[in-house]
Order: structure tokens, then C-alpha cells, then sequence
């Protein structure tokens, strides 16, 4: 485990906010945040525990060779006593997590024998076996154990939300994970949109940027509003505009207003972009408002007649 590795390669700036605009599904550098329920949080060792519950380890990760034994018509695994140490492995984990498919596993001191029912299926298997899950959290490469205001948490390479809150002795109210979309399909639309805006604020304000939670807040509602997290581009809000004018003004100007012409389009000049290329008044503010004169009567005794 990585407990007290003061290291983590985290996204920042420009590139993590466009990643967040343009609502992609897996974050280049996907990281968790794991909050501890109160047993847990107060002591590390408490907290390392859970962390190796969580990092996910593979029979390659434990083993220091694997190869075949042509004589015996079986594949051997040395293991490596001092990584099953650190994973917290034992040889029980092992014959019980091991099933290779068409093959037999006997576990023998520090020894994996893995027998399978045909000789000509040990290629494959010995192709499949450095792979096998034995412990641990799919996607969650490496953890870190910190403590933060009072309390130890864990921070994880790699991201899998269904999964961690699902382990005894992780606070499911406070966890979190930097992937939009993990989050939609977990917790729901309305938790992805006050993700978004955590993580679009939070990169404003560590590159010293003030800008007003109100267009955060925009920003993340006109990409949750149709129940989905949808990108600001072409392929999601910007392209899904009613005015031709609009969308060929975003990026791809001759495909959109040839695709237009093609289906009949009609635009209505209803928006502000469309009226900013034809010239016009654009539809907020003063120019939302027509204003009609009607000429009053205005009397003046002329030989006795009344003008207008």
C-alpha cells in the first residue's frame, strides 16, 4: 500500500476544466476522496485497513514468477511473501479468490500449482492468470492514507464509486470521486450537477481566480437539465440549439448551415447570437422591449375646432 506516500498525480488548471466542460467520461487522472465513518477516522491504523481493503491487487502484483512446468503439465506461481504481507494476502484469500477457468488451483506453502483440464488450453490460462483479481476494488490503482482537519482519509488513483461505498466503515454522505459521470449513475443528477460545480469552483479558486458561484452554478444546470451530464460543445448544448445561425457560429460553420439548408431549416432569430450576426437588436433588455407611441389629443381652441 501507498499509506503516507506524500505524492498524487492530480489534473489542474486549464486542462481539468476543460475536461469538465466537455463532460468527459473517464477524467485523465481519475481520484477519490474517501471519507471514514467516526470508528475509523480517528485512527491510522483503523484507516490503513479499509486502504487495503480497497487497492485492488492482481495474482501479477503477489507473484515473483509465473511459469509453465511443461513435465507436469501445470503452471507454477512463486509468490512474493512480503507483497501478501503488505496487501494483508493470505493463502486463504488465495485458494478461495483464484478460479481460473478450466483449471485447478492448489495453494502449497508459498507455491500456486494451477492445473488445467486439457494440456492445450495452459497457453491461454497462463495468458489469463497474471490478471486475476485477489483482493481489493476494480480501477483502484494506489491509496493514500492522510490526515486532513482532525480526521484520516484515504486518496485513491483510480476511480470506482458503486464500489467503495459499498465497503463497511466508508462514510457514504461525504465520499467522492472526481468522475461527473461515476456520480450520475451512482448517486444521481441531481449529486452530478453540485459535482460539477465543486469541481469547475474548486480549479478557479487554485488558480486564483474569483469568479461568482452564480455562473458556476449556470454553467452545471444547463449541463444536468436534460437528466444526463451533457458536454458544452458541439456534440452536446451547442449543438442541440433551435437557430442554424447559433450552431454554425460555435464551431463547424459550412457543415451546419449546409445541413440546414438540406432539411428546410427555419430560424426564427429568437437568440442573442443569431441577432448579433444578421445586425439586429439582440432580444434582452431594452431591445426585449417594443415600445408603441399613440399620438394623445391635444386640444386647441382655432376657430372653435378641436385639432389632434
Amino acid at each position: 500500500h501507498y499509506a503516507g506516500v506524500k505524492e498524487q498525480n492530480v489534473t489542474l488548471g486549464l486542462p481539468r476544466l476543460i475536461e469538465i466542460v466537455d463532460a468527459r467520461r473517464i477524467p485523465s487522472t481519475p481520484i477519490m476522496t474517501i471519507y471514514l465513518k467516526p470508528k475509523y477516522k480517528k485512527r491510522k491504523e483503523a484507516a490503513i485497513e479499509i486502504a487495503r481493503k480497497i487497492i485492488f491487487t492482481n495474482l501479477e502484483l503477489i507473484a515473483s514468477l509465473i511459469y509453465e512446468d511443461v513435465i507436469r503439465e501445470e503452471i507454477v506461481v512463486e509468490l512474493n511473501k512480503n507483497m501478501m504481507e503488505d496487501r494483508a494476502i493470505t493463502f486463504d484469500d488465495l485458494a478461495t479468490k483464484l478460479n481460473p477457468p478450466h483449471a485447478s488451483v492448489i495453494v502449497k506453502e508459498d507455491m500456486v500449482y494451477v492445473k488445467p483440464e486439457k494440456p492445450e488450453h495452459m497457453k491461454k490460462i497462463l495468458g489469463k492468470l497474471p490478471s486475476l483479481p485477489v483482493k481489493g476494488v476494480p480501477d483502484i490503482k494506489r491509496v493514500l492514507v492522510t490526515e486532513e482537519h482532525g480526521e484520516w482519509i484515504i486518496r485513491t488513483d483510480g476511480s470506482n464509486l458503486s464500489n467503495i461505498l459499498e465497503i463497511d466503515g466508508v462514510d457514504t454522505s461525504r465520499t467522492t470521486t472526481n468522475n461527473v459521470h461515476e456520480i450520475a449513475t451512482t448517486l444521481g443528477i441531481e449529486a452530478a450537477r453540485n459535482a460539477l460545480a465543486n469541481e469547475a469552483k474548486s480549479v478557479l479558486e487554485d488558480q486564483g481566480l474569483d469568479v461568482d458561484i452564480r455562473h458556476v452554478l449556470l454553467v452545471s444546470d444547463m449541463m444536468t437539465s436534460t437528466g444526463t451530464v451533457q458536454q458544452i460543445g458541439r456534440h452536446g448544448i451547442s449543438g442541440k440549439k433551435a437557430s442554424v445561425l447559433a450552431r454554425a457560429a460555435f464551431e463547424i460553420t459550412v457543415p451546419n448551415i449546409v445541413e440546414a439548408a438540406v432539411k428546410g431549416e427555419h430560424d426564427p432569430l429568437a437568440g442573442v447570437t443569431e441577432n448579433v450576426i444578421v445586425g439586429q437588436s439582440i432580444p434582452i433588455g431594452t431591445g426585449l422591449v417594443e415600445l408603441y407611441m399613440s399620438m394623445f389629443e391635444t386640444k386647441k381652441k382655432k376657430e372653435g375646432k378641436t385639432e389632434k
